[in-house]
């Protein structure tokens, strides 16, 4: 088989059900008969029951595996991986009966079933299955359809692998920073005192002040107790997440008696210098996360508790936070619904608009980028999640904002996956931040942290990045940046280049004959000094780069 390759990645997705499929993406990449055009050829039939090509009363013809016995009988084709290289996979899926989960499944040599992705699919209508690996060897794997349910046949159509190396990855990102992250500005430089004529040679001086792209991380309570760790995390973040100090368990650990003088310090010190705070969070719906004293209260008795509990931490730093996660990991788990009933995390979601209307209001989960093997809050699901606690009545308004973890293992990151699940979730179109960035430790954390962050940075719909990492010292063992002495790690040394990365350096320029220049900027604050050549007189003013600068001329005096 022919290896295919394209710098092209389609990044388009949807999570509507269609009444025909979907086109084919990459012309199906290394996939032979992705439209089933010349009936089963290239396809085989794995394990047991049936396989067929039928045609759809418009003339469409998609592949159908029936009769099945195990999750996984379906119909295969068997690709060539290559090592070091990302594969991202799409087809167009429907179930013959009721709704199921159909999931893609590679095969490996080895025997090992590792999953690339998953979708409801429904009867009478086509969903996009979008999804994708990294080859972790380079080895022969039978690319299949899973099920649980084998009553239910599986239906698909228009299926598509395509490999791309890391450097086309990493290209690809690049573009994308460009597309994205940056602005070409036009200024025009004029006289205040000659009727507004232009200033011809005028010297030019832009420093940027803060970043546009929130790229911050996790602070504990231990910078209350380090002039080194405040200098540390001060010198470097503009945006953070208290790791714990606000959760319910940190603020009232018995019943009646809050607490809040750990979180209020902190708030203190990150005001002082300048920093922006996600609140996290109001609730968490994991009961093993519960305040020991909630666990036992009745039913009415954890409605009133959780009522007074919103509206005490939410009122107490209303006007100060930017975001708040309101219900914590509210897919994984249902204590609050299990409890008060299904509307539950809805409810609490209104409940804190109406007490601090200015905080983007977040969903908060992980594995939904990081792992493809959860279905349970794969991308379509999160998103369903999503749309149904904003569509509660009276919700309909509320800033919103989708928050994955991304809690990576140790191993290299499925960024096909990655990349697909910020396509899909982007549909929404409300802002997604990566919320507690972490590497597990292993010999190339550092690689794939970076890997990881310019996946991010790098992706349209992502519009902030907090890390759960931090300084040994404070306790950050997983990922830590920095040692007990506040000497940089490997991971660290990523952080800061990245940093300076995303930053804009000190740009000098002049102004043409008519007092015109040009220039491309990151997004964000910038102070820009203007010098007449001829009178040394100078003027310093700030402006603000975003993505629609491109639209409008900066006009400065001198």
């Amino acid at each position: 088989m022919q290896t295919v390759f394209d710098d092209y990645y389609d990044s388009s997705a949807t999570t509507q059900c269609l009444a025909e499929p979907g086109s084919l993406m990459y012309g199906g990449g290394v996939i032979l008969n992705p439209e089933f055009i010349h009936g089963t050829s290239g396809w085989t039939v794995l394990g047991e029951g049936a396989t067929e090509v039928r045609i759809s009363h418009t003339n469409n013809r998609f592949m159908v595996a029936r009769d099945r016995k195990r999750p996984t009988d379906s119909f295969s084709q068997k690709v060539q991986l290559e090592k070091g290289m990302f594969y991202a996979f799409s087809a167009w899926v429907q179930a013959s009966q009721g709704s199921e989960t159909v999931a893609v499944v590679f095969r490996t040599r080895d025997g090992k079933f590792v999953r690339g992705g998953s979708v409801v699919a429904k009867q009478g209508c086509w969903s996009l299955l979008k999804g994708g690996i990294a080859a972790n060897s380079s080895s022969p794997a039978d690319v299949l359809f899973e099920s649980k349910n084998t009553l239910t046949e599986i239906w698909v159509d228009n299926v598509a692998l395509q490999p791309f190396s890391k450097k086309q990855w990493r290209n690809r990102q690049e573009e994308s920073i460009e597309k994205v992250r940056k602005s070409t500005v036009r200024f025009q430089i004029t006289s205040a005192n000659e009727r507004g004529l232009g200033v011809g040679g005028a010297n030019v001086l832009i420093k940027q002040i803060k970043p546009g792209f929130p790229f911050g991380c996790g602070m504990n309570f231990h910078i209350l107790e380090s002039a080194d760790y405040q200098n540390w995390f001060a010198s470097r973040f503009r945006y953070a997440t208290f790791t714990n100090a606000m959760k319910w368990y940190s603020t009232e650990k018995e019943q009646g008696q809050e607490d809040y003088s750990v979180a209020d310090a902190m708030l203190k010190f990150v005001q002082d210098n300048n920093i922006s705070i996600r609140g996290h969070n109001v609730f968490w719906d994991d009961p093993k996360y519960q305040p020991d004293w909630v666990r036992s209260l009745s039913p009415d008795d954890l409605r009133k508790a959780a009522e007074k509990r919103i509206n005490s931490v939410v009122s107490r730093y209303a006007g100060e936070l930017i975001a708040w996660d309101v219900v914590n990991e509210n897919l994984h788990f249902s204590f609050f619904e299990d409890n008060l009933g299904e509307n539950a995390s809805s409810m609490y979601y209104s409940m804190a608009y109406k007490l601090d209307p200015t905080p983007r209001m977040f969903l908060n989960e992980y594995n939904t980028i990081e792992y493809s093997g959860d279905e349970k809050v794969s991308p379509g699901n999160y998103k369903k999640r999503f749309q149904e606690i904003f569509s509660y009545p009276g919700n309909e308004d509320i800033p919103a904002g989708i928050g994955v973890q991304g809690h990576f293992g140790a191993g290299q990151p499925n960024l096909a996956y990655m990349r697909s699940g910020l396509d899909i979730l982007a549909t929404t179109g409300v802002p997604i931040w990566l919320t507690e960035v972490s590497v597990a430790p292993g010999a190339n954390q550092a690689q794939y942290l970076e890997e990881v962050l310019r996946e991010a940075y790098s992706h349209p719909g992502v519009e902030g990045i907090i890390m759960f990492a931090g300084p040994a010292y404070a306790g950050f063992n997983s990922t830590a940046l920095a040692d007990m002495n506040f000497d940089n790690t490997p991971a660290g040394d990523v952080v800061d280049q990245l940093i300076q990365e995303w930053r804009s350096e000190d740009l000098v320029a002049h102004a043409d004959d008519g007092g015109f220049f040009s220039t491309t900027l990151l997004h964000g604050e910038y102070e820009i000094t203007i010098t007449d050549p001829i009178s040394n007189f100078s003027s310093t003013s700030r402006f603000e780069v975003t993505k629609d600068s491109f639209k409008i001329i900066y006009h400065f005096h001198i």
